[in-house]
């Protein structure tokens, strides 16, 4: 019994012993870790953040009738110059019957009345040519006279503009013809010919006949979420990039944030607007969709690390970087850090621009291939 023991102790010492020998020969035939280093760069380093919207004129004027009628001539289309006072549109008068009925009932009024001054003066100037009636007298019914016959072309003329939209004399300033209020490009003309339109009133905001802006004048209008909106304030440098124009950035500059946020699918967004600047011949058309970058800090030509080389302190959170100092050899360099872009950080003191940092979280192949 006590051989059997013996035998099974010095069996286990040996496995033991064999097992140690063969993890230390394996842990010896293991490749050392061979540590890869970067060193810094020189870096323009900009902070940013991105809000969408689209471009947007200035100023957007919206051409309505003084009246409505139905549209019988179009002499613009979209993208067309236009200065102040030129034809637009011309418009068909649809006239009112209640008013057309007023002012011809206003006509037999006025005629009346010019009938009984006309023969009121006849009698007056018979009574003065026999000596009967002073002068003053007889001046007097000429100017009744007179103001009746004004009165008779005034209501004609009335019953001419309620029918057709102008009368004789006016014809350059009639209802009916479209022009334009300002100067620059039509932008769109959403009526036809054929089309019915009505005059803006207290009751309806009346038919638009054409869209003119000035496109040499566009802005950026866009929203931030309210995670952002903290960070930007007036006069921030923008760079807009429009989808439909690749390989473009336009400057601009931001004018306008909104003092009230709006809850648009369930996260509150804040409402910008960015002037473009002076820019080239690209032509920007109005309503294309575009990103602004709002850059919010910028550092130029700094030295620089990739953010992913930088270590923390698990203590002190103090930012540090390993320097090589000699063959597979590193040592701990504290920093101090400026801007980042997500990429690269910005090293204000601490690290030499020739050092050699340690690329401590290299993935390996084999993670790679994982």
């Amino acid at each position: 019994m006590k051989k059997s023991v013996t035998v099974v102790i010095l069996v286990v010492i040996a496995l033991t012993f064999g097992g140690s020998m063969y993890y230390l020969y394996k842990k010896n035939a293991e490749d050392p870790v061979v540590y890869q280093t970067e060193k810094p760069s020189r870096q323009n380093i900009i902070k940013k953040t991105v809000a969408t919207g689209s471009i947007l004129p200035l100023e957007e004027v919206l051409i309505k009738p003084n009246i409505s009628g139905v549209i019988e001539e179009i002499y613009v289309e979209g993208g067309d110059f236009v200065k102040s006072g030129d034809l637009i549109a011309k418009l068909k008068v649809v006239p009112n019957l209640s008013a057309l009925n007023d002012a011809k009932n206003a006509i037999e009024d006025a005629k009346i009345t010019l009938d009984d001054q006309r023969r009121n003066f006849s009698r007056q100037q018979t009574l003065f040519e026999k000596g009967v009636i002073s002068q003053a007298d007889l001046d007097r019914a000429q100017v009744s006279y007179d103001q009746a016959k004004q009165a008779y072309s005034a209501a004609n003329k009335r019953y001419d503009i309620v029918r057709t939209g102008t009368t004789s004399g006016l014809s350059s300033a009639a209802n009916t013809l479209i022009r334009a209020t300002v100067s620059g490009m039509v932008l769109e003309v959403p009526v036809e010919v054929g089309n019915q339109v009505i005059e803006a009133n207290t009751f309806n905001e009346g038919t638009t006949i054409a869209a003119i802006a000035d496109i040499d004048k566009m802005i950026f209008e866009g929203k931030v979420d309210e995670s952002e909106v903290g960070k930007i304030h007036e006069d921030l440098p923008l760079e807009i990039t429009v989808g439909a124009i690749e390989d473009r950035v336009f400057p601009a500059v931001l004018d306008y944030i909104a003092p009230k946020g709006n809850e648009e699918n369930g996260a509150i967004q804040f409402e910008i607007k960015g002037t473009l600047t002076k820019r080239d011949s690209t032509f920007i058309r109005a309503g294309l969709s575009a990103n602004a970058s709002i850059i919010l800090d910028r550092a130029d030509s700094v030295i620089a690390v990739k953010e992913a080389l930088v270590q923390f302190d698990p203590e002190t959170k103090q930012p540090y970087v390993e320097v090589e100092t000699g063959q597979q050899q590193f040592e701990r360099r504290d920093l101090e850090l400026g801007i980042s872009d997500g990429i690269w950080v910005e090293v204000r003191s601490g690290l030499e621009e020739d050092a050699s940092i340690k690329v401590w979280n290299a993935i390996s192949p084999s993670e790679s291939g994982a």
